[in-house]
């Protein structure tokens, strides 16, 4: 089904509304890629009446699978190490002492923003977990939020394929906080009780949220326009 200039304009305003992802005339391909099943499912004879039929009806089914559909969760444990790395030995050292006299000095809050099926939120915990012997005694969130409820379904179950236990963590960090479950790895109760999941469209109101001692909000606005950052 061939995709015209107009449909893609039409699809773009829509994801644009969805979820401030900016879609330009250069993302024909991924629009086909993402939704051509999606056209053949709901039975829409163009990717124009796939976009009518969500706007008009407002079918929360259609917009959710659009959404998941545009979205990338494309992620990894410990992904470019260099904020892990910036956390254990700079951010979370200062907050720690920062808080020592404060009248809650073992309550950690931690946002991961966009945080897709999860890696990023369990690597925290891992970092947290390595960093702080007496951790069950705190009182401690890492809370992840992200726009697409298949990639938060994963998160909360926390379970991974091999593949993607391949793509970042260690032999350790896999035999010390992981257990086999079936032909999958499943996160360990002892760092699962450290986090939370929830849906979050970083545009929409979010004051809420927090507050948090740290955020990790990466790979996300780099999708957003300027007035959108």
């Amino acid at each position: 089904m061939n995709l015209s200039a107009h449909e893609i304009a039409e699809v773009s305003s829509l994801v644009m509304e969805l979820c401030g992802i900016l879609l330009d005339e250069s993302k024909g391909y991924l629009i086909e890629s993402r939704l051509q099943s999606l056209v053949t499912e709901f039975k829409c004879n163009s990717y124009s009446e796939l976009v009518t039929q969500a706007r008009l009806h407002r079918d929360r089914v259609l917009l959710t699978r659009i959404i998941d559909a545009i979205t990338t969760n494309e992620t990894l444990f410990f992904r470019d190490t260099s904020p892990f790395e910036a956390l254990q030995h700079k951010a979370l050292p200062e907050l720690i002492d920062a808080k020592a006299k404060s009248a809650h000095p073992k309550r950690l809050r931690i946002w991961s923003a966009a945080s897709s099926t999860g890696q990023e939120v369990y690597s925290i915990a891992m970092v947290l977990h390595e960093m702080i012997p007496n951790i069950a005694s705190w009182d401690v969130n890492i809370h992840g939020t992200d726009i697409s409820d298949g990639a938060l379904q994963q998160a909360s179950s926390g379970t991974y394929s091999d593949f993607e236990i391949g793509r970042g963590l260690s032999p350790q960090l896999l035999n010390r906080y992981f257990t086999k479950s079936g032909s999958n790895y499943k996160v360990k109760d002892e760092l699962r009780s450290l986090v939370s999941f929830g849906k979050q469209n970083l545009m929409e109101p979010f004051a809420t949220t927090g507050p948090f001692d740290i955020i990790f909000c990466r790979n996300v606005v780099i999708y957003f326009t300027g007035a959108a950052r």
